[in-house]
C-alpha cells in the first residue's frame, strides 16, 4: 500500500509566514534605529541567514513528515514557496512603510545617498542628480516585481543547498 505524501503547500505557507513575520520584526527594529534607509552588508547578510534558516527548517520538517525521504525537486519547490510567501509579506510591509508609515521615506533615502553619489562621481552635476532621482521615483513600482523575482531566486539557490544537504532517496524495491 502506498504511503500518503505530505502536502508541500502546508510547509511553504507555515514557514513562509514565520519568515515573513520575522522579517517584519527585523525591519521594524531597523526602522526604530533609523537604519532602514540604506541596506548595509550586515543587514543583507542577516536577512539571507534568516531566509536560509527558515528554508532549511521548512525543508527538514517536510523531510521528517515524508518518512525521512526528500528529493531535490521537493526541496526546491518548498524553498521557492517559502521565499515567495515571505517576500510577498515583506513587500506588503515595504509598501505600507513607504506610502503610509513614512511617506517621505524616498526623499530621506535620496538625501542620505546624495553625498556618497557625488563622492563616487565628482563630475556629476546637481541637474543630473535631480534627473536621476526623478527617474528612480517614476520607476519606483519596479521594486516590487524585482523584489519578488530576487526573493524567488534566493529561495531557489538556498533550496538547492538545503536539498543537497538533506537529500535522501526512497529505496527502489
Amino acid at each position: 500500500m502506498e504511503e500518503q505524501q505530505p502536502k508541500a503547500t502546508k510547509f511553504m505557507l507555515n514557514y513562509g509566514l514565520i519568515l515573513g513575520l520575522v522579517s517584519i520584526v527585523f525591519n521594524v527594529m531597523l526602522y526604530t534605529q533609523k537604519m532602514h534607509y540604506e541596506m548595509s552588508t550586515p543587514v543583507i547578510v542577516i536577512s539571507i541567514l534568516l531566509t536560509a534558516a527558515a528554508i532549511f527548517l521548512g525543508t527538514n520538517a517536510y523531510k521528517k513528515a515524508n518518512g525521512g525521504f526528500l528529493k531535490i525537486s521537493e526541496a526546491l519547490k518548498i524553498a521557492v514557496g517559502i521565499a515567495l510567501v515571505s517576500t510577498i509579506i515583506s513587500l506588503i510591509y515595504q509598501y505600507l512603510l513607504i506610502n503610509f508609515i513614512e511617506p517621505d521615506f524616498m526623499d530621506k533615502a535620496f538625501e542620505i545617498a546624495k553625498p556618497k553619489a557625488f563622492e563616487q562621481n565628482p563630475s556629476m552635476t546637481e541637474e543630473q542628480w535631480e534627473q536621476g532621482v526623478a527617474m528612480q521615483k517614476s520607476m519606483g513600482w519596479l521594486r516590487y516585481p524585482i523584489g519578488l523575482i530576487f526573493g524567488c531566486v534566493i529561495g531557489l539557490v538556498l533550496g538547492l543547498i538545503s536539498g543537497l544537504i538533506l537529500k535522501k532517496s526512497k529505496p527502489e524495491f
